[in-house]
């Protein structure tokens, strides 16, 4: 009898070792994910010489999603960001106002390189932007709205590095972006929305752009202060986007605070 329960309780733990031995087969290395989301309040200057030659200056309000993604052990990782914004902005006199809103999806890739026993980290190698938005002057009877569709490729890079403020953990983060080259859309100088979609005149609305034509920077730094666990993220965003095509001239001017939670979470496959 006792022989009987020795084989029985043998086989049970027999089956349980093999069971977990294949669960514990099929658990691959997962992602690991930063995210942090942001709200970005700050100063702002709209140029468009097809609505107005005057400059607007105001207020930017800003959301941003920002998304780190890293499989394991690799040395690559992949950037997802989005961003919303509105701006109203007036003139010099007062007496005139634009309002703007812009949607920018980014895609990046980069390799990672760690130094200092991981507490630099450094990235560096290109992102998609794509971007979609408006103009609106208030002002305006004729051609009131200008549309602001681009797409551009850029090196981007970012280094942060990690100290300690008494007993909280800090991570400093500063990233950069410069647009080599893109498409942008266009109406050309004096033609109207009505000619371009209604009577179908093409006039070179889809322009390619350069650093040279389309000289644009984006900048950020940002510390992230862990209590417990709640990271919490301030910072700067600097994004100065300008071009002169077609004998017109665009740009938009931010520079903002930035506050914000930071997460970061792995996501685990398991293979049944």
């Amino acid at each position: 009898m006792n022989t009987i329960r020795t084989l029985i309780l043998s086989a049970l733990m027999l089956a349980v070792a093999v069971a977990y031995g294949q669960s514990a087969d099929s658990v691959r290395a997962g992602k690991e994910v930063v995210n942090a989301q942001m709200i970005g309040v700050g100063a702002a200057e709209i140029l468009d010489t097809y609505l107005s030659p005057e400059k607007y200056k105001g207020t930017e309000l800003r959301y941003i999603s920002h998304t780190i993604r890293r499989r394991g052990a690799s040395r690559w990782s992949r950037m997802l960001v989005h961003q919303g914004s509105f701006i109203y902005a007036d003139n010099r006199s007062g007496n005139g106002g634009e309002m703007a809103g812009m949607y920018t999806f980014t895609y990046g890739l980069h390799h990672n390189w760690c130094f200092l026993g991981g507490a630099l980290r450094v990235m560096a190698g290109g992102q998609a932007d794509a971007e979609a938005g408006f103009v609106y002057n208030t002002r305006n009877g004729n051609n009131p709205a200008q549309a602001r569709l681009a797409l551009n490729i850029a090196p981007s890079a970012a280094a942060a590095y990690g100290f300690r403020l008494g007993r909280v953990p800090v991570w400093a983060r500063y990233e950069a972006s410069v647009p080599l080259f893109g498409l942008m859309f266009s109406p050309n100088y004096g033609q109207s929305y009505y000619e371009i979609f209604s009577r179908g005149d093409y006039d070179h609305n889809v322009v390619p752009t350069t650093f040279v034509c389309a000289p644009s920077f984006r900048q950020m730094f940002t510390l992230d202060f862990t209590f417990g666990r709640t990271t919490l993220r301030l910072g700067y965003l600097g994004d100065f986007r300008q071009a002169a095509v077609n004998n017109l001239k665009y740009h938009t001017y931010s520079n903002m605070l930035l506050i914000g939670f930071v997460r970061h979470f792995k996501l685990t496959r398991i293979i049944p």
